[in-house]
């Protein structure tokens, strides 16, 4: 059946070449590999403390190798039914060393908010006309992290008792609109563009009904969304930056339908053809086939169209640019100059024994083991200090005499400790000696040397964080980029302002001053705050780097009294 031509605002792009006596040219199936190399790299460093040279970054590579699966450790191969995420962080692995190559630049502006939503895309088209396929080529060609592949198989509505027994009968419809679940899409899509962290269903087409896990999904700068029905909806179509059509004939359709629905769904031939005269294709030429006067483009021959494909990436890559946003770290120092103090901020009682803790940390002659002791003596303190933020309530127990004590014990649901990699991880051990069975969370932000932008490049949350009270941890903070984007990322999972708890041991004014002002109900707490930073953006006259190798206590190259050197690495 020929296809209607599209409407003067849906170009259609021309077919692929192909050789004489030949069918249309299919490159073959790139496959999605783990590991990308996207240009310059860069070795991971520590943000805020002191450093040694040598064996503490090789003896604590297995801090970052921990988050990363083992190498050469293949993906499995995505299952049509569910959506993913391409936010696996792109990197370099030898046996000793791991080097990130990208991240997420900041997705907000300085007061904490987004300011310009991810870009959509639609892939509309048949069933089996080959959109997901072609969205994996787009997200290949793009060539940048953090893509959401969203696919409206996930999206199927729960049947009934039923449904189901038609839908093990081949009588079901699932190619109409009403067996899609619209209003979750919407919502799902509208909250990804927002930069939101979403749970999506999966939906396993073997037993026709939704898995019990749902996928969450997080960190989208481009959101691919993909299905039949993709234009279906008018509120659906709002969202959707460019809608792409992918025009396939019906003959090569029914072929991939037949291979896709006995290998992968466990269905018969008879039940596939069955199916297909009595509701897909039907399906097509009411719903699916009329959409495509709606797309701003049509691609025809499908994953076949390597010339299509490359000027929709083209376009995608105008637009990403005209979204991206710059920092400005300058006027980020010099916004809150001679502005007092924050309320939010908390600062421990500088007692006699806190600042002859603090004279031995900044000593440049304190050897290794002594700068070890007394910073996470420090580190114990400031988070007892910090847990008596946390909301309490009168409570009533007995006491062995047999007698009523009336005391407090602690109001909310649970506690949740997130470290600020690789700094952060030193403040773990304090946080789990004072806080029994406490949830663990990481994130891993590092700065761009050429940018100087913070980057996102990987993170671990634990489920339902945002019913919790959250401990960001990070050893030092000088112009808050770093914070400033875990804190983002936080509040994109839905984890409230006021639940969110910053401890560092050393923060510098400015850092202070950035965080409160993009986020004001952020209670910040740190033992001490020094007034300036220096032109690399470092505290003065600060600490020094931090490293991991705190947490582990194992001596450098140079013994338990080699001496500290150099500054941080880079601001945090």
């Amino acid at each position: 059946m020929a296809a209607p031509p599209a409407s003067a605002d849906a170009p259609r792009l021309p077919p692929p070449p192909a050789a004489a006596g030949d069918g249309p040219h299919r490159p073959a199936e790139r496959s999605e590999t783990a590991c990308e190399d996207r240009g310059s790299a860069r070795t991971v460093s520590s943000g805020g403390g002191h450093h040694w040279p040598g064996g503490l970054w090789s003896s604590n590579a297995e801090s970052l190798d921990r988050l990363l699966p083992p190498v050469g450790t293949g993906r499995s191969p995505r299952k049509r039914t569910t959506s993913q995420c391409k936010s696996e962080p792109p990197l370099l692995r030898t046996s000793k060393r791991t080097i990130y190559t990208a991240g997420r630049p900041p997705w907000y502006n300085e007061h904490g908010t987004q300011s310009k939503e991810a870009f959509a895309i639609g892939l509309g088209g048949g069933s089996a006309s080959g959109k997901t396929t072609v969205a994996r080529m787009i997200i290949e060609a793009l060539d940048v992290p953090w893509v959401v592949l969203l696919s409206m198989d996930s999206f199927y509505k729960v049947l009934t008792t039923q449904q189901q027994e038609q839908a093990a009968h081949n009588n079901f419809n699932f190619d109409h609109p009403d067996a899609f679940d619209f209003d979750l899409i919407v919502s799902t899509l509208k909250k990804l563009k927002q930069g939101k962290s979403v749970k999506v269903p999966v939906y396993d087409f073997t037993t026709h009904s939704r898995k019990k896990d749902w996928k969450t999904l997080y960190g989208a700068n481009v959101i691919i969304f993909e299905g039949i029905m993709a234009f279906a909806d008018k509120t659906l179509l709002e969202l959707l930056d460019m809608k792409i059509f992918v025009d396939t004939d019906s003959d090569i359709r029914l072929v991939r339908r037949l291979r896709r629905d006995i290998s992968e769904r466990g269905r018969d031939i008879e039940g596939v053809i069955k199916q297909y005269n009595k509701f897909v294709k039907p399906a097509f030429d009411q719903y699916i086939q009329p959409t495509m006067r709606v797309a701003d483009i049509v691609v025809p021959w499908g994953s076949g169209n390597t010339v299509a494909i490359d000027l929709i990436v083209q376009h995608m890559h105008s637009q990403l640019e005209e979204r991206k946003l710059r920092w400005d770290m300058a006027a980020l120092a010099s916004a809150h100059q001679c502005h007092p103090l924050p309320r939010t901020l908390s600062v421990l009682k500088s007692t006699p024994q806190v600042r002859g803790m603090h004279t031995i940390i900044r000593d440049k002659e304190t050897s290794r083991d002594e700068f070890i002791f007394y910073s996470k003596r420090l580190m114990r303190l400031l988070i007892e200090h910090a847990l008596s933020f946390l909301p309490f309530q009168d409570c009533v127990v007995q006491t062995p005499q047999g007698q009523d004590y009336a005391g407090k014990c602690y109001a909310g649901k649970q506690i949740t400790g997130v470290s600020i990699l690789r700094a952060g991880e030193t403040m773990e051990p304090a946080l789990r000696a004072v806080c029994k069975d406490v949830r663990i969370g990481t994130i891993l932000i590092q700065t761009n040397q050429l940018t100087g932008e913070p980057e996102l490049h990987y993170l671990r949350l634990p489920k339902d964080i945002s019913d919790d009270h959250v401990i960001l941890m990070d050893c030092t903070v000088s112009t808050g980029a770093a914070a400033m984007m875990a804190v983002r990322v936080l509040l994109d999972h839905d984890v409230p302002e006021d639940k969110i708890f910053l401890l560092s041991l050393l923060m510098a004014e400015m850092g202070v001053h950035s965080v409160a002002y993009a986020f004001p109900r952020v209670r910040i707490i740190t033992t001490a705050v020094d007034k300036r930073v220096n032109d690399l953006f470092r505290i003065i006259p600060g600490i020094g780097e931090a490293d991991p190798g705190l947490t582990s206590g194992a001596p450098g190259p140079g013994g338990p009294e080699s001496p500290p050197q150099g500054p941080a690495s880079c601001p945090r």
